[in-house]
């Protein structure tokens, strides 16, 4: 179990490190394109996509799949040893395919944080400001409140009090 569990994770930063190196160039997927396509159904020149870059999750799929099944018939090869299973295969197929869209976040993100980095900044500062004044207005309805209650309790004459006699008196009691 601990050999699939370092597996995942190597697998994830594998994930990481393919996604960013198609996103600075794709020169593989161009060559595999060129050979493949005729000439009217190659990829733009301008295009970015790459076999993990910008592809379908299904596509990403098909693509790590076939990258870890040509990676086993070499291991299998090369060393004689049952290394790969089942369960560390697919292990590592999930965990490459979870660093991909780690990647992705983090690139979109990046982009995202590039392009309103000053709105927020200013989105940020407005929002202290209001805050400020929030917490300015309580203190200040909280002063003139203690204020009012104190001038409430001065001013108020004070009743003469009748005796309970005088009440019932008052009232056709007695």
């Amino acid at each position: 179990m601990s050999l699939e569990i370092i597996a995942f994770i190597a697998s994830i930063l594998f994930g990481i490190v393919l996604y960013w190196r198609e996103s600075k160039s794709n020169k593989v997927y161009r060559f595999f394109n060129k050979i493949f396509y005729s000439k009217d159904l190659q990829m733009p020149s301008t295009s970015k996509k790459g076999f993990l870059y910008q592809q379908s999750f299904l596509m990403r799929l098909v693509y790590i799949g076939v990258l870890f099944l040509v990676f086993i018939v070499i291991a299998r090869f090369l060393i004689p040893i049952d290394l790969m299973t089942i369960s560390l295969f697919a292990s590592s197929m999930f965990g490459t395919l979870i660093g991909t869209y780690l990647a992705n976040f983090v690139f979109k993100s990046s982009e995202v944080i590039d392009e309103k980095g000053d709105s927020l900044l200013d989105a940020v500062k407005d929002t202290v400001e209001k805050g400020k004044d929030f917490i300015h207005e309580l203190e200040s309805k909280d002063s003139n409140a203690e204020t009012q209650v104190k001038q409430d309790i001065e001013s108020k004459p004070e009743i003469e009090k009748t005796s309970a006699r005088d009440r019932l008196k008052d009232k056709g009691l007695m």
